[in-house]
C-alpha cells in the first residue's frame, strides 16, 4: 500500500500546475514524428531475396503477387513488403508439409 500525503495549495497554484501539464502534453502530442524511411530495393536485389529469376519476378509483379513501384523509369520494391512475402512463402511451405 502506498502512503498518501495531502497538502494544501492555493487554487491559483493548482490552476497553473494543471495548465502547464496540459500545455506540455499538447506540445508533445502536436509534435509530428516523421514516418520511418521506406527502403526501396532493385529488381536484382528483390529476385535474390526471393530466390527467383528476373522473368519470374516480372511475372509475379504483373500478376499482382508482389507490388512494384515505378520511380522515374525504374521499378523498385519495398524491402519490408518483400520480407513479409518471404515469411508468408515459408509459412505456406511448412503448412503443405514440403
Amino acid at each position: 500500500m502506498t502512503n498518501l500525503i495531502l497538502t494544501q495549495i492555493p487554487i491559483d497554484d493548482l490552476k497553473i500546475i494543471i495548465s502547464d501539464t496540459i500545455r506540455a502534453e499538447m506540445q508533445r502530442i502536436a509534435t509530428p514524428t516523421p514516418p520511418p524511411e521506406t527502403e526501396y530495393i532493385t529488381r536484382n536485389q528483390c529476385a535474390r531475396i526471393l530466390g527467383v529469376s528476373l522473368p519470374t519476378l516480372n511475372d509475379w509483379t504483373k500478376r499482382g503477387l508482389i507490388i512494384g513501384y515505378r520511380i522515374g523509369t525504374r521499378v523498385r520494391y519495398k524491402k519490408g513488403e518483400i520480407m513479409d512475402a518471404v515469411k508468408q512463402m515459408q509459412t505456406l511451405k511448412y503448412r503443405r508439409g514440403a
